[in-house]
């Protein structure tokens, strides 16, 4: 994929509406014992991508691997284009890791995209992983009143079109919005961000990962030389 990353606009929205009709919106992955948060961050004036892949066990959520790669940054930070900057680097992270995972959660959109192909999706279908999207904010749609339990969830809608969910993962807290990225369904998507959610809004999975990619802290069970399982493109 190096030599065949857009790094337009246009040339992006060519990549998306070929590739979205590849995705699966339908379960298909195998009983799943781990499960990945990716998230990049950002050097040298942003001019060089970090990305972080931290692998948790399924459903005890503990550390088990963990990947850095870094590469220069190619496309502009453009809402809707997020895959483009920063995909490539976090394949680069993925490729690394002992064992591959089975499943991704990604810090942006999955379907909830004005061309229903947001990060999770792209990544999931270029690395062929299930892959669903946590987003921390809403890109398009629209929903109605969310209760504030924890657990609560309403559709994310596009027109007549539902395209995720509006889910509180605690009690007043603000939402997040879950969408598949590909071979996951809403349901499941929703089921298995809930799973990954301990006593923060956010999953486990993107808290690792955000806090590896942007802080340099590296998961406690994964610290020392024993166990350590980081590899880093310098």
């Amino acid at each position: 994929m190096d030599n065949n990353w857009p790094t337009t606009p246009d040339a992006a929205i060519v990549v998306q509406e070929e590739l979205r009709s590849r995705i699966s919106l339908e379960d298909d992955f195998a009983p799943i014992r781990t499960v990945a948060g990716v998230d990049v961050g950002f050097e040298a004036d942003n001019s060089v991508a970090r990305a972080a892949v931290v692998v948790l066990t399924y459903p005890s959520l503990q550390p088990c691997a963990y990947a850095l790669a870094r590469r220069p940054v190619t496309f502009p930070y453009i809402p809707g284009f997020l895959s483009f900057r920063e995909t490539p680097v976090i394949l680069d992270a993925l490729a690394q890791l002992p064992v591959q995972p089975d499943l991704v959660i990604c810090d942006g959109q999955g379907i909830a995209h004005p061309r229903r192909f947001g990060i999770a999706c792209h990544l999931g279908l270029v690395a062929g992983l299930p892959s669903i999207g946590c987003a921390k904010s809403r890109l398009i749609g629209h929903h109605d009143p969310l209760p504030n339990e924890r657990g609560a969830q309403v559709p994310l809608l596009d027109g007549a079109e539902q395209i995720g969910m509006v889910v509180r993962t605690r009690a007043s807290v603000k939402p997040v919005y879950v969408s598949p990225g590909h071979r996951v369904s809403t349901a499941s998507a929703v089921r298995l961000v809930m799973d990954c959610v301990t006593k923060y809004r956010l999953p486990e999975t993107t808290r690792a990962a955000h806090n590896l990619a942007s802080n340099g802290i590296v998961p406690h069970a994964l610290s020392s030389p024993a166990t350590q399982q980081r590899l880093s493109l310098e």
